[in-house]
């Protein structure tokens, strides 16, 4: 994708940094990895209510950082491939994989290349958390989606909503800086990760912020049938400053500043 290179030193900087992540993210309680290995499942109530039984299913799993999600879905029986263009996630991922015996390929991707390096169509492309916002380029991403599902397929994903990254989380409290959606990059730099921030890693990283409409727009100019748009309160993850937990396990915005959803979800098929 000849318009795509133009953002390669912003892929190439985010690359390193999630590779440093990686490092942190594996031996974190975030993560817990050693409690995975002990048949956890990583994945939350959202996506396995919404997209429901996936056994017999090939899956896709864009971003799937090192793992953890996809090999969830193959201990539920779908035949999964995970890409992430982190070398270090993948090599995680494909160790982690040997080790619980589950046959989940691992691809080193960036995912504007997964055309020219995944093989196959599959029953479900899936990608979740934090993921869109690495992303120029909407468009390009969607019709990725499409060239790889089968007619019929699903594509399901489940993010964080965009008004959440309106906000600058360097300052306290959290200042609304941001634009709802915008084409210009935004770059922040700071000490550790969402997943232990007392790591000793810099995190280097540019990002796109995409409206709903966007996204909306994107997967439905491919051809893709949006089934749902669902916006939810809470969230599985305490990964935001002054989240409150409640009764269910989720995590949510303290009364005082309960205004808008902290996630979406989206569901579409290939007609």
């Amino acid at each position: 994708m000849k318009n795509i290179k133009k953002y390669q030193h912003f892929f190439d900087e985010n690359k390193n940094t999630w590779n440093l992540k990686t490092k942190e993210h594996t031996k974190s309680e975030f993560y817990n990895v050693e409690q995975f290995k002990k048949g956890t499942c990583s994945l939350n109530s959202f996506e396995l209510s919404e997209l429901g039984d996936v056994a017999g299913k090939s899956l896709l799993h864009l971003q799937c950082h090192f793992g953890l999600d996809t090999l969830s879905w193959s201990r539920r029986g779908a035949v999964c491939t995970g890409i992430d263009f982190s070398g270090e996630a993948i090599k995680f991922a494909k160790n982690l994989a040997n080790e619980l015996k589950l046959k989940t390929n691992f691809i080193e991707c960036n995912v504007y290349d997964v055309q020219e390096k995944v093989e196959g169509l599959f029953d479900i492309v899936f990608t979740s958390y934090g993921v869109i916002g690495w992303l120029p380029d909407l468009t390009a991403w969607a019709k990725i989606i499409s060239q790889k599902l089968k007619v019929g397929g699903v594509f399901y994903m489940v993010e964080f909503h965009p008004i959440v990254w309106m906000f600058d989380y360097l300052k306290t409290p959290p200042k609304l800086t941001y634009p709802y959606k915008s084409d210009q990059v935004i770059y922040e730099e700071y000490e550790g990760t969402y997943a232990n921030t007392n790591a000793r890693i810099t995190s280097k990283e540019y990002g796109w912020n995409h409206g709903l409409g966007n996204v909306v727009t994107a997967l439905s100019s491919v051809g893709l049938q949006i089934e749902f748009l669902h916006e939810h309160s809470n969230s599985p993850y305490n990964c935001l400053p002054d989240l409150m937990e409640k009764e269910n396990g989720m995590f949510g915005l303290q009364p005082k500043n309960d205004l808008y959803p902290l996630l979406f979800s989206i569901k579409a098929v290939k007609k």
